[in-house]
Order: structure tokens, then sequence, then C-alpha cells
């Protein structure tokens, strides 16, 4: 979590106009009806947009972390640890579900 006045606010503001504009873009585009094409489109801006803010928040996170050298060898190997975690856990995407193709007439 961004630890300074300004690192916060970068961080709302980013929420706030990229992740919750781009949310609000996707809920108006399905409330009014958008070709198939634009909403998986409008989705993937969704994930870019939270790519973007875990970004910022890690690099935050990194250079509070590891701006300085303060702390024991055990400390650092615990936040080096950490940090593997979190960017391990980030990076991990679920497989995709299989799906069995509609055929038309039949039901399921």
């Amino acid at each position: 979590m961004p630890h300074t006045s300004h690192e916060k606010k970068r961080v709302l503001a980013r929420i706030h106009h990229r992740v919750h504009g781009q949310a609000e873009a996707l809920e108006r585009a399905l409330e009014g009806g958008a070709d198939c094409a634009a909403v998986p489109q409008q989705i993937a801006a969704i994930g870019g947009a939270v790519n973007g803010l875990m970004s910022e928040v890690m690099q935050a996170h990194l250079r509070e972390e590891f701006g300085h050298a303060a702390g024991s060898d055990a400390q650092r190997a615990m936040r080096v640890r950490q940090m593997g975690t979190l960017v391990h856990s980030y990076l991990k995407r679920p497989e995709p579900r299989a799906t069995q193709p509609v055929v038309p007439g039949e039901t399921a």
C-alpha cells in the first residue's frame, strides 16, 4: 500500500479515473446493447486499468520496502520472499474453462 499522501492520492485518482471509468463504460455498453465485439474489448480495457494500478502499487511498495537497507539480513530476505509471493499470485492466471459448443436445436 502506498504510504505517502502523494502516492495515496495518485492511486486513488487512478482507481477513480481509470478503473471506475472503464467499469462504468462497460456497464453503459451492456445496458445499451453494445455489439458483441465491444464487450470483450471493454473488459480488456478494465484489465489494462487494473494492471496499471497494480504496477503503480507494486512500485510504491518496492520503493518503501527496498529503497533503504534498514533491517537485518533475515528481515530483508523475508521482504524479498513476501514480494515474490505477491508477484507470483498476481501473475498466476486461472486456466480457461473448457466450454461445449452450442449446437442449434439441442438442449443442454
